[in-house]
């Protein structure tokens, strides 16, 4: 007797399953591993992205890249989260973490194809993730915290490290004293929104500059601006979230008139309440006013004559940051304009910085601050500094508050590889192939470099296996000036420890979490796409989506 077929799944469904989803999946990654892989390192290249807006962006760092990619395939999609984890949590080594869960992955699969299970592949990549992070806290190099200038050599050392695979690799030494320098003008916590970064188009990288304060464009401004002072020493600043023009009285009142003689009184009133506005600012010993909303020509006039500053169309990020630095707090009235609500700095001027003027504030109490000014050609160039400089920021954020650090350019990843091949051979059974075939998989980012940078990598990772089987080779790499195997610890090529225990986590995880997927469910669009020239049949129009039918409300 036939039994009746059970129909679960909604008409149109896709459904996969079995050995060869799986598969599938892991070839999909590979696509993904392969869109990056020759970004990696100091000689990796650049990647030219045109989005759908027809903005152009050029980069080399991982994050940026795979998302701008959009993905669609749920699997690959992965290696994008890995990738924006990576990134939030160390700043860098975004590129690494999705070249390791995708070799992860093309390890795994031949054992796969031989019918192995899944979660006993997953069960032993995590064992041997375990053993690789324990082993990497084993040899970091942890560097004191009392001895100043040890801390300060090791935080340039990790910054130019990080700058050395980026665009501006050539200016590391620059830019890896100034990255330092800001971090260590923060506060214990390290908050990243207390580092501005301004972007002028025009003149040299070197001419990059930081400011230890607050720094931003100078807003639109009317005339009477020119007549006001551009610097003082120690003032008062009120910041404001109203409007100091007299339209703003019209817009915000309904007024009702009898007569034609009425409206001079009108007029009257709203010059009154503005300037009365006005002179209670003036009396708060105020010396520089900034506001969210616009300020007038009238009020601009007004301030001039009495040597205050202002400035009107402040953005709200560049205000909230003024207000962290120099206190006080954002008012809608001027009605109490106490000394509590007003903020101060050591000094404020207005300078000149290629075709822009900067409003700068320096010497502020309440909080430590400070903003980057960057200078260059290109619009995309200037961009990609920025990024840059995000990475190298996180890492020494990242390197103080975890003070060790392990050697760089694939030390860290052969000495790993090598500890794993000796820890397998004293385990039985399959787990025994899993981990040699996880401590091949490590090799990935040393063997890159060397086909980034166009050398003969089997020659070089053979040298590499030579080095870190003798006493005291454990952090030798790829020296990529010299095209040859070197100790990175003593060529100052360190990288924080945290990093990579963070790049070898998520990438473990990310290839078990693929391991684990045996069928993927794709449901049917809820809607389908509208026909051409009308609303789809069914949905209150004619069928076939011509003239549309009777709706509601609509008479036959």
């Amino acid at each position: 007797m036939m039994q009746p077929q059970i129909i679960l799944l909604q008409e149109g469904t896709d459904t996969s399953q079995g050995k060869g989803q799986l598969i599938s999946n892991i070839n999909a990654c590979q696509v993904v591993v392969d869109a990056i892989r020759t970004t990696l390192g100091p000689r990796g290249m650049d990647k030219l992205i045109v989005d759908q807006n027809g903005k152009t962006i050029i980069s080399n760092d991982g994050a940026t890249i795979v998302n701008l990619l959009d993905i669609v395939h749920p699997a690959a999609h992965t290696l994008v989260d890995i990738a924006k984890s990576q990134d939030a949590e160390v700043g860098d080594g975004t590129t690494s973490v999705v070249l390791l869960a995708g070799e992860f992955l093309t390890q795994a699969k031949p054992f796969v194809e031989e019918g192995l299970h899944p979660l006993t592949i997953a069960r032993s990549f995590r064992k041997a993730t375990s053993l690789a992070v324990q082993r990497i806290k084993e040899i970091a190099i942890a560097v004191k915290r009392d001895n100043i200038e040890e801390q300060r050599d090791m935080l340039e050392k990790c910054a130019a490290t990080s700058l050395s695979s980026k665009l501006i690799s050539m200016q590391k030494g620059f830019f890896s004293k100034m990255v330092v320098d800001a971090v260590m003008q923060l506060d214990d916590l390290l908050p990243l929104n207390m580092i501005g970064i301004k972007k002028i188009q025009g003149g040299s990288l070197e001419e990059s500059r930081l400011i230890a304060g607050v720094a931003f464009k100078k807003t639109f401004s009317y005339a009477g601006f020119e007549m006001q002072p551009k610097h003082y020493k120690n003032p008062k600043i009120v910041l404001l979230n109203i409007e100091l023009e007299l339209k703003s009285e019209r817009d915000n009142a309904e007024i009702r008139l009898d007569n034609v003689e009425e409206y001079q009184s009108v007029v009257d009133a709203e010059w009154t309440i503005l300037y009365e506005k006005l002179r209670k600012i003036v009396a708060s010993g105020a010396k520089v006013v900034l506001s969210k909303l616009p300020i007038g020509d009238v009020a601009t006039q007004f301030f001039a004559d009495r040597d205050v500053f202002c400035a009107g169309r402040v953005q709200d990020d560049d205000l909230k940051r003024t207000m962290k630095a120099c206190g006080g707090a954002i008012q809608t009235t001027v009605n109490d304009l106490t000394p509590s609500v007003l903020g101060s700095c050591a000094d404020f001027r207005e300078e000149q910085v290629g075709g822009e003027r900067y409003n700068i504030f320096t010497g502020c109490p309440q909080a430590k601050t400070c903003t980057f000014i960057l200078r260059g050609g290109a619009e995309q160039f200037i961009e990609e500094t920025e990024r840059s400089l995000h990475d190298a920021i996180m890492i020494v954020r990242r390197a103080l508050r975890n003070d060790s650090v392990v050697a760089g350019g694939g030390a860290i990843e052969m000495e790993l590889s090598r500890y794993l091949r000796e820890q397998a051979r004293g385990i039985a059974g399959k787990q025994q192939l899993l981990i040699s075939a996880y401590a091949r998989a490590l090799e990935v980012i040393p063997r890159q470099l060397c086909e980034n940078a166009g050398f003969d990598s089997i020659n070089m990772l053979d040298k590499l296996r030579y080095q870190h089987s003798k006493e005291g080779g454990i952090w030798y790499g790829v020296d990529i000036v010299k095209e040859d195997v070197v100790d990175n610890f003593d060529s100052f090529v360190w990288e924080p420890s945290i990093m990579k225990v963070n790049a070898l986590t998520a990438a473990s995880e990310a290839a078990c979490l693929i391991l684990s997927v045996d069928e993927t469910i794709k449901h049917a669009k809820s809607q389908q796409d509208l026909p051409p020239g009308g609303i789809p049949g069914g949905m209150g129009g004619m069928p076939g989506g011509g003239m549309p039918g009777r709706g509601r409300g609509r008479p036959m």
